[in-house]
């Protein structure tokens, strides 16, 4: 940014707060606020205001009801603004507001403002593109995420089966790391420090929701090996599907992000894939096989050696052990209670004698 360009910056954000500080309609908890947002939000790309952030999320802890007040100052800030600088300090602002664990911020929704066509207005296009596009994805994100903290929020008793509730949970965390995963510096004049920062901010977020998603998939990995319908375990292989597409992404992401100089990507752990056993369990499911058919068949084993054939066939009722050497035939079953029928006592065709009545 040139020094004729910092000066300007300097001169919108100080009217900014001579007007907040002006204005004799607001009380004086919004105008430290508005005061607030605006230092916070300042034209300086080299100037994140890291420290007029902290003030404002230190006030909001202190006392919950304060995040009316920072909401609306933002609100009007992000309504007016032009700058792709300001936009994103903005955006940052809210995201970080999401980590405060305020009942009231996941009862909020979508965002009170909109930035789904932001432009900048104070430079060319042809320089602005990839601030504009980011911008753009940044902030669909985080509007949906308020969409679904709010749902989840306010959710009710709902008729269809759990594993149907966890699955429809999990693929609406998944569409949401898809929209994580399309937020990235896509022209070559980004790589700034406020960019990088508001990087770290995603993947931090990333790291999150990523974790969500394995923890609900193991969940529902664990239930599979139950009885499920074609219906569950349809979802469930999509969602499985999904899974396996968005680790090959995740990998090719973080990877982009090391390479631009994303501090926080280097805490990135390799991810584990989905079990192939576990996806091909489902297929069988899908595809009308019972998953109790298919422990049958994989438990019968036949063997031959030298004309005899030895059968186990093991299931959850009972234990049959058939060994046929052409005329003898040994038959057991051992999910009768008592003892073995006459018809099943093995059969000597040699007489022993009695020598002991022979002796007498």
């Amino acid at each position: 940014m040139s020094i004729w360009k910092r000066g300007a910056a300097a001169i919108k954000d100080k009217k900014s707060l001579a007007v907040a500080y002006l204005s004799t309609r607001r009380s004086h908890g919004d105008l430290d606020f508005e005061a607030a947002v605006i230092k916070a939000t300042n034209h300086d790309e080299h100037n994140v205001g890291k420290r007029n952030a902290r003030l404002v999320f230190c006030w909001i802890r202190a006392s919950p009801d304060n995040m009316y007040p920072f909401v609306r100052a933002l609100s009007k800030r992000m309504e007016k603004t032009r700058s792709w600088v300001v936009a994103i300090k903005g955006l940052m602002l809210m995201h970080d507001l999401g980590h405060c664990k305020l009942p009231a911020v996941k009862k909020m929704g979508r965002l009170p403002f909109d930035l789904s066509s932001f432009t900048d207005g104070h430079s060319r296009l042809s320089k602005t593109w990839g601030f504009n596009a980011f911008i753009r994805q940044y902030f669909a994100f985080l509007d949906q995420r308020g969409v679904i903290w709010r749902d989840e929020e306010n959710k009710t008793a709902e008729d269809s089966p759990l594993m149907v509730q966890q699955l429809s949970k999990l693929r609406k965390w998944q569409f949401l790391l898809g929209m994580l995963l399309e937020i990235r510096p896509r022209a070559d004049n980004m790589k700034v420090p406020l960019i990088l920062e508001a990087m770290d901010c995603v993947v931090i977020e990333i790291f999150d929701v990523h974790s969500r998603i394995c923890s609900e998939i193991a969940k529902v990995l664990l239930e599979v090996h139950s009885v499920v319908g074609k219906l569950e375990a349809s979802k469930a292989l999509e969602i499985l599907r999904m899974a396996t597409m968005q680790d090959e992404e995740l990998s090719r992401y973080f990877e982009f992000c090391k390479e631009y100089g994303v501090l926080k990507a280097n805490e990135f752990i390799a991810v584990t894939g989905i079990p192939e056993e576990d996806v091909k369990q489902l297929e069988r499911i899908v595809n009308g096989a019972s998953d109790k058919t298919y422990k049958d068949q994989m438990a019968l084993v036949v063997r031959e050696e030298n004309n005899v054939i030895v059968e186990h066939g093991e299931t959850m009722e009972s234990l049959k052990t058939r060994i046929t050497d052409k005329w003898e035939v040994f038959h057991e079953n051992n999910t009768a209670a008592g003892a073995r029928k006459d018809s099943d006592q093995p059969h000597n065709p040699f007489e022993i004698p009695d020598f002991i009545s022979f002796l007498n």
